[in-house]
């Protein structure tokens, strides 16, 4: 039976019988994106080892690594950026008749903030949460204008982040003779290093990879903003399938030929080349999720993504999960398998772990209203216990 999703004028959290399947869905899928790259780029070696030349690899290996750095890279976190804007302005818009909504979701964020530094100092130091509450928190005024000031400030921020390519910030990044002294020391620690070498060192490494988040910052607010944009539209509400598939099509064959332009020997070092790759990350990201969005939203796609709903509604608590499982993998407080296996051999692990994220929230939302992660969020968030259990509370 059809309904009207994402109820306004409530004051609590977003009933689960009101969320958007095939948003959930989408999420669900762009978390392996995200698994994917952080595992093999960030997790199995440094990070910073892709900025510098790396020795020939194993085809398997290489080809895995050209794979995810063509078709996902850093379109599957453009896509959860674009995702968490929408996911903010349908809070903004469910919040609407509190009197408190600017308090409450200022109170998310803030939450959101305490959780990522936690995760970046003491868990993983690829953390994504801090950039993400920071940015929300220059968005959420946003959210209390029109639909039109959205748009522009998402083509503002967008427009930054392309002319930083051409011109970026003098003095920004670390010199490559540190980052060759960080690769060394952590091929020395993380692989055999106890938990308390293994978090002195991540803490270490934390003013290294600030630059990276300051460059990818106005991106991340312009794919908020156009997040919440696509939201305030309407097309998400009630979608219109020609629209998404038509809009599919379009950013996917625009995007791979942007990919193409910026890989072409003869083009990168034009104005054109330069902004070609980072331009077809949003673009790819766009249609990547608009083509998962109308599968999704027909019979036979509800029945072959409806695994990835669940997956989808507890992100955060299986994104702090992979952080906690991967240390454990790569670091020396447990298997440490840090610069040993190549990209292929990664993957496999990461897909046995995400395969098993699929059946745990299946099975956790089974019994309960929200991952255990979302729950707390809430809590703290509204400050009040929220119920957990899908079992009916008896009146009192």
């Amino acid at each position: 039976m059809a309904h009207t999703p994402i109820r306004e004028g409530r004051s609590g959290p977003i009933s689960p019988s009101d969320r958007i399947a095939s948003i959930d869905a989408l999420r669900g899928v762009a978390l392996f994106g995200v698994l994917a790259i952080n595992l093999v780029t960030a997790f199995r070696i440094s990070i910073f080892e892709q900025f510098l030349p790396t020795g020939p690899a194993p085809p398997l290996d290489r080809a895995v690594e050209t794979a995810l750095t063509l078709a996902v890279d850093l379109k599957a976190f453009a896509l959860f950026s674009l995702l968490f804007g929408t996911g903010l302005a349908i809070q903004f818009e469910h919040l609407s008749a509190n009197p408190r909504r600017a308090f409450l979701l200022l109170r998310r964020l803030v939450v959101l903030l305490a959780f990522g530094l936690i995760h970046l100092c003491l868990i993983w130091n690829g953390d994504i949460l801090t950039e993400y509450a920071v940015a929300g928190l220059i968005v959420l005024p946003l959210l209390f204008g029109p639909r039109s000031l959205l748009a522009a400030g998402a083509a503002a921020f967008l427009g930054l982040y392309l002319a930083m390519q051409e011109w970026p910030p003098p003095g920004l990044f670390p010199t490559l003779a540190s980052l060759q002294r960080d690769i060394q020391e952590a091929h020395l620690i993380y692989p055999k290093g106890s938990f308390v070498e293994v978090l002195a060192f991540r803490v270490r490494e934390i003013p290294l990879i600030i630059p990276l988040h300051v460059y990818m910052f106005p991106r991340t607010i312009g794919l908020f903003l156009f997040g919440a944009f696509v939201w305030r539209s309407g097309v998400l509400r009630k979608p219109h399938q020609m629209l998404l598939f038509s809009t599919a099509a379009g950013c996917i064959g625009v995007g791979a030929a942007l990919v193409v332009a910026g890989s072409t020997d003869s083009i990168p070092q034009t104005v054109i080349g330069k902004l070609a790759t980072p331009a077809s990350t949003f673009v790819l990201a766009i249609g990547y999720g608009a083509i998962i969005l109308a599968i999704a939203n027909t019979v036979s796609g509800k029945a072959l993504l409806g695994w990835a709903a669940p997956l989808g509604r507890m992100a955060f608590t299986n994104y702090l999960a992979q952080s906690l499982i991967f240390g454990w993998v790569f670091y020396g407080y447990g298997l440490g398998l840090f610069g040993s296996i190549g990209a292929a051999k990664a993957l496999v692990i990461g897909l046995a772990v995400y395969i098993a994220q699929v059946f745990f929230s299946a099975w956790w939302l089974s019994s309960y209203r929200y991952g255990p992660v979302e729950w707390l969020w809430r809590t703290l968030m509204y400050g009040t216990m929220q119920p957990m259990s899908l079992a009916p509370s008896r009146s009192i």
